[in-house]
């Protein structure tokens, strides 16, 4: 089968419960050239080398033909659609309130909270002889999370997850020029930019009244590169909502449905939950919840394995096929929650490596010790349950399982 149509079948629906024989014949051919132009790398060597290579842009500004999702002064883009020095300053700014150097004991400070809260999702699993772990626990536990950081209204929380929902449904990036997917595209910039006005309004009530909070902090930075401006503000807020917990509910909704398609690797972690924190790092390399980059634009000719992808060529770096390539890791279709020498691809790498990894690890370690605590002996309702339609954040839409009596 031609390796010109492999993005395509990648983001076909059908194969996502498993994209990863994809991702092999991907390996097999190093780069694959595809019938838009685009270029596909999925080994790991080479997508480490990419990410680090300043010949390679995040400009959203370089790929993007419709007016409407150019970025403006209205509707700037956030920094990881940006390339240094303008990313550089952005990134600096927003992290100052959110993580190390500026703000070190942020993450840890909230171990304490993010226990309680899945304490709290699991004291409502009791009784309950089946229960869909995205909606009862793996989605929950981020998004509240985030929310209390940027000083979310509770209240507010299911006004926001339609927006996200929405928007993420436009991030489809398959072949499709279809009115449907035109549509969906419409709607997410529609709740795009309702949230922004959302955001612009919470920030400018802490502009009056600050808090404790991330948007507060932003608002009132007083370094010399600060403030953000408020469409600064309002672009990172979104940004740091929607990034503050979607990959992390696919991070532990993956982690759950591994387990417990692995009862003895479930079992080695129930019996020492010290185990749990290496364990996150092979999920993330296993089954990461960013599968590529679709947005990658090479600035000059770039040489990858023999192939010369030409200037202006639009690049996508297949992370999952990255940690799947046995050049770099021994065994790499096994999950080894013990496994040692694990640099994965699951947050990406170089200047544009996650910044909210950190939480994302601590979110997951406390959420998979919790629910290895209180699940009790359970199995998978559907395997392979319903996927949600992204193939760039993959990850189960539900994940219902049957809790067993013990014995």
């Amino acid at each position: 089968m031609s390796t010109e149509t492999l993005f395509r079948r990648i983001c076909d629906y059908a194969g996502r419960p498993d994209p990863y024989p994809l991702y092999t014949e991907l390996r097999e051919h190093g780069v694959a050239r595809q019938e838009d132009d685009s270029y596909l790398v999925g080994t790991y060597h080479e997508i480490a080398a990419l990410l680090h290579d300043p010949r390679v842009s995040s400009d959203v500004r370089l790929r993007v033909d419709d007016p409407e999702l150019l970025p403006s002064e209205d509707r700037p883009a956030a920094f990881i659609g940006q390339d240094d020095p303008e990313h550089d300053r952005l990134r600096r700014l927003v992290m100052r309130p959110f993580g190390p150097p500026h703000s070190p004991g942020r993450i840890d400070a909230l171990r304490e909270d993010i226990t309680g809260i899945a304490a709290g999702l699991a004291d409502a699993l009791d009784g309950k002889e089946r229960v869909d772990l995205v909606d009862e626990f793996a989605y929950p536990l981020p998004v509240t999370v985030i929310c209390r950081l940027l000083g979310v209204p509770q209240e507010d929380m299911p006004q926001l997850h339609a927006w996200t929902d929405a928007i993420i449904m436009g991030l489809d990036i398959s072949p499709d020029d279809s009115e449907e997917a035109r549509r969906r595209q419409r709607t997410a910039l529609d709740a795009r930019a309702a949230m922004m006005d959302y955001m612009g309004g919470l920030a400018r009530a802490r502009r009056e009244r600050p808090g404790d909070d991330m948007l507060s902090a932003l608002v009132h930075d007083s370094s010399p590169e600060g403030p953000l401006t408020e469409p600064e503000v309002k672009a990172h807020a979104v940004l740091l909502l929607i990034a503050g917990h979607e990959t992390t509910v696919n991070l532990i909704t993956n982690g759950m449905l591994t387990l417990l398609r692995h009862p003895d690797a479930l079992e080695y972690l129930k019996s020492d939950p010290a185990r749990v924190p290496r364990a996150v790092e092979e999920l993330l390399r296993y089954e990461p919840p960013v599968q590529f980059l679709p947005n990658r634009t090479v600035l000059a000719d770039v040489e990858v394995q023999g192939v010369t992808v030409p200037q202006g060529s639009r690049l996508t770096l297949v992370l999952a096929s990255g940690n799947r390539d046995p050049l770099r890791f021994p065994e790499p279709d096994r999950f080894d929650p013990a496994r040692e020498d694990n640099a994965h691809l699951g947050f990406g790498s170089g200047v544009h490596n996650c910044f909210g990894a950190p939480l994302a690890r601590v979110e997951a370690q406390i959420a998979l010790t919790t629910l290895l605590a209180r699940l009790g002996p359970a199995r998978l309702a559907e395997d392979p349950p319903p996927y949600r339609r992204s193939p760039v954040l993959r990850g189960p839409r539900h994940l219902p399982v049957d809790r067993l009596s013990p014995g």
